[in-house]
């Protein structure tokens, strides 16, 4: 089931899941990614059924207290919790008669759900896959469906004539900054810091295009372990200063000087040199402590404020780096704008379970205006009065573009902004965000075409093959 945010979803599995329980069959499977949002899940069903056997069970649960949840008729989980309990064999494929997967979009590669997936794949289980986009990529939609033994896609967007009458317009604004001159003399070495490992690859041997891409440089890793060790150094150099160009660009001073902290302290090849004998990389980190030491960050952080008085009500900030939304938090406290924060459990400054959802209570509530989070906010947040949505940074993935705008014009008319700052990393991930919005549009359609296809020529199968 595709379909935009905020337009019912979880009301459309709640009809399939009591359709499920009348029968008898079996229980019910409630999978979501994060914590908030399987609370979320566990409480609109509470809300919704006469049940009294509706179980939450994620990862801060204890074994023998999981083993009594999981005979309850309905089951809201976490995947990772769900996977080990079914190796542990806590649980059987065969005590569930449905099982929905909640942002489905996710069960490509190693995540949890594709684990869940292949317990499941001799059992007779009925399997129900809901999101707000597909992937862009074909061989992502594809292994979806199979891993998922997909029959049928269904799918509405915001233009659909029977979904158009019950959306709201989120209009969308795409706002330029100039970086500071500070920032852009730290681009200039960083670049030519990272030409220096380029002209060295290349003359190993190593083909690279003009086009300096972190991405292209990941691809080649296992090939220089294997074939071209001696290219080892420059390209793991290389690797290192694309993460710290990217996060001073779309992030600013202090998060790239924390990454380069962070960097430092794990060593590894090429660590020493760059950090200590790099003339280009050494002046950049000696620049940047001068800039912070005058209060110098990213020129985003004033349009913040800005864009913030522009549009009265509560706003949702979505970052991908934990020491941004600290930066982000504190320079707004400073500015008298009352803010919160929503990040995952992973580290010493994580929020547990129950601290994540109650901050996201908090905002609710209207005790703080603004919320900054990360990527645990992007997936299927219900706060219903977010005026505005702003992407501090930009993201080159169509499916985290749609999560994060889907968090806006829930039940009025929202806006969405979009912080880009020129010459940049957010610029470049603009058009690739705006070629893979383009693609994941259509992978609906040529994913039912697929499956037509297929179902035809299983129904043409007659005699010997049809047995096999």
């Amino acid at each position: 089931m595709v379909l935009p945010t905020g337009l019912g979803k979880t009301a459309i599995a709640l009809q399939i899941i009591a359709d499920y329980l009348s029968k008898g069959d079996g229980a019910v499977l409630f999978l979501a990614p994060t914590k908030v949002l399987v609370n979320q899940h566990y409480e609109f069903l509470k809300t919704h059924l006469t049940l009294d056997d509706i179980s939450l069970i994620t990862g801060e649960d204890p074994i023998q207290k999981r083993t009594k949840l999981w005979n309850n008729s309905i089951i809201c989980a976490t995947p990772e919790i769900a996977r080990n309990d079914l190796n542990r064999q806590i649980i059987s494929p065969n005590q569930f008669s449905l099982v929905i997967f909640d942002e489905v979009h996710r069960t490509i590669g190693d995540y949890a759900y594709s684990g869940i997936a292949e317990r499941f794949e001799n059992s007779t289980v009925r399997i129900v896959g809901m999101t707000a986009t597909l992937p862009s990529e074909k061989d992502k939609a594809t292994e979806i469906l199979s891993r998922l033994r997909i029959s049928c896609v269904a799918e509405r967007n915001e233009d659909s004539p029977d979904v158009k009458p019950y959306t709201q317009e989120t209009h969308t604004e795409w706002i330029n900054v100039e970086l500071p001159p500070e920032l852009k003399a730290i681009q200039t070495l960083l670049k030519l810091a990272l030409d220096e490992r380029y002209d060295v690859l290349r003359k190993n041997g190593i083909k690279l295009a003009e086009q300096q891409s972190l991405s292209a440089l990941l691809r080649i890793r296992q090939f220089v372990l294997n074939q071209n060790r001696r290219s080892a150094k420059p390209l793991f150099t290389a690797i290192r200063i694309h993460y710290a160009l990217n996060i001073l660009e779309a992030h600013g001073i202090t998060p790239f000087l924390k990454f380069c902290e962070r960097a430092q302290a794990k060593k590894g090849v090429g660590v020493k040199d760059l950090f200590e004998v790099d003339p280009n990389f050494t002046r950049a980190i000696h620049l940047a402590k001068e800039a912070q030491s005058r209060g110098i960050e990213h020129s985003k952080i004033p349009k913040l404020k800005e864009i913030l008085e522009s549009v009265p009500g509560k706003a949702l900030i979505f970052t991908s780096y934990r020491d941004s939304v600290d930066l982000i938090y504190n320079k707004l406290t400073e500015q008298g704008i009352s803010a919160g924060i929503l990040i995952g459990k992973a580290g010493e400054a994580g929020l547990k379970q129950k601290k994540q959802i109650e901050i996201v209570q908090k905002f609710r509530d209207g005790l703080f205006r603004v919320l900054i989070a990360t990527r645990v906010g992007e997936e299927g947040l219900d706060i219903a009065e977010v005026n505005q949505v702003i992407f501090y940074d930009n993201v080159p993935s169509s499916v985290r573009y749609i999560q994060r705008r889907g968090r806006t014009g829930r039940k009025d008319t929202g806006k969405l902004v979009v912080l880009i700052a020129k010459n940049t990393i957010d610029e470049t991930y603009y058009w690739i965000g705006k070629r893979k919005m383009t693609s994941a549009k259509s992978m609906g359609d040529k994913m039912t075409n697929v499956l037509k296809k297929n179902q035809e020529i299983e129904s043409q199968k007659n005699g010997l093959d049809a047995f096999l």
